[in-house]
């Protein structure tokens, strides 16, 4: 793939109902996502909250399809320790490991450190870290990974060490709680703390910058992390690349080729690529017609994971919530229109959709890894 996406290839799907939409329907003969992911040596899966958890359908749907999982939000530190820097809560991310392990599905870790202090528990925004902060604050964060790592051990495959710490209009370091006393340690601590406790566990720094045009700064700012990553010997394993393609940004600006710069420059530090957070937010599509917004949401996501897939260092695939229904977006960029959003592979009814066939298409075609 050689030049960036172009409207006229994405519009031209939709306003034709093209190849994408036309795709044959899903049987249920059809080959698991999982099992045509799994022929080519990658995992795929999905977030899952204890909202959509409760309801049978979605579990049925991870099972038939999946063969990883990753707490939505029961691992982030808000719920695992949100009341004081004493109190711990594993109960809502313990009962979906227990499900997992007991159906043999995998189960990453996401977060151990959410470096964004509108995310951070209100106890912490405000701790004192006493005469010697730099020793208190060290202490506390390097307890609490040691806390959580020994409470999972190597029952999670993988963990998000670190989300979310560039910010993305000036592609610096933000600044939150422990930063502000630790700095660019705040990082190379945590990431150490949990190699410490996890030896044989995946370390991930995940991140939301994109390839649409407007994330310039972004990655550029991830990047230049990961080289002060590896220029001072952190042990990190991979990127997470979060690929809520469109949210934000126009949906048909995908710059192909810088982001294929993007991918070319973080394997050449060594690092594997995970999609950890993957929907395509149809907000902007400007049609009400869904046969032609499911057509260009395929399309796009085709185009995107054909090219993440030809890197065989992208190991797993993990959507951010499917079906329709319990996707986050659906609360966070609604339409103007009103109308539902349509980011995952299933409709609020658990049909198929022409992403599904996208996303079969794209793992057929893939290299093995």
């Amino acid at each position: 793939m050689n030049q960036n996406l172009t409207r006229r290839a994405a519009l031209a799907a939709g306003a034709t109902t093209g190849a994408v939409a036309a795709l044959p329907a899903f049987a249920s003969t059809d080959a698991a996502l999982k099992d045509l992911a799994a022929a080519k040596g990658i995992r795929y899966g999905t977030a899952v909250g204890m909202n959509a958890f409760s309801d049978p359908k979605v579990r049925d749907l991870i099972l038939r399809e999946c063969n990883i999982i990753v707490p939505e939000n029961e691992l982030k530190m808000y719920v695992t320790h949100n009341k004081n820097a004493t109190d711990y809560n594993f109960k809502p991310a313990d009962e979906l490991l227990a499900w997992a392990q007991a159906n043999h599905i995998a189960m990453r870790g996401h977060n151990l450190f959410w470096a964004r202090d509108e995310f951070t528990p209100n106890w912490l925004k405000t701790y004192d870290f006493g005469p010697k902060p730099k020793v208190a604050a060290e202490k506390l964060l390097r307890d609490y990974i040691a806390t959580v790592a020994d409470h999972y051990g190597d029952r999670l495959t993988s963990w998000d060490v670190v989300n979310e710490t560039i910010d993305p209009k000036t592609g610096e370091v933000r600044e939150n709680a422990f930063s502000r006393v630790l700095g660019m340690d705040t990082m190379r601590i945590a990431f150490e703390a949990t190699r410490e406790h996890l030896p044989k566990t995946q370390l991930v720094y995940n991140d939301y910058m994109s390839w649409e045009a407007g994330n310039e700064n972004h990655r550029k700012g991830v990047l230049t992390l990961l080289r002060w990553f590896r220029d001072n010997k952190v042990p990190i394993d991979a990127l997470g690349v979060q690929s809520h393609i469109g949210n934000g940004y126009d949906l048909l600006g995908g710059q192909v080729n810088q982001w294929k710069d993007f991918l070319d420059a973080t394997v050449a530090l060594d690092l594997d690529l995970l999609i950890t957070e993957f929907d395509v937010d149809d907000q902007t599509i400007p049609t009400g017609d869904i046969e032609q917004r499911d057509a260009i949401v395929a399309t796009v996501g085709r185009i995107y994971l054909d090219q993440m897939l030809s890197y065989k260092q992208t190991k797993d695939v993990l959507f951010w919530g499917m079906p329709d229904q319990y996707n986050w977006l659906q609360g966070f960029t609604p339409r103007a229109d009103k109308l539902p959003l349509r980011p995952t592979p299933y409709d609020d009814q658990f049909r198929p959709k022409p992403l599904r066939e996208a996303i079969a298409q794209a793992f057929r075609h893939a290299p093995a890894r």
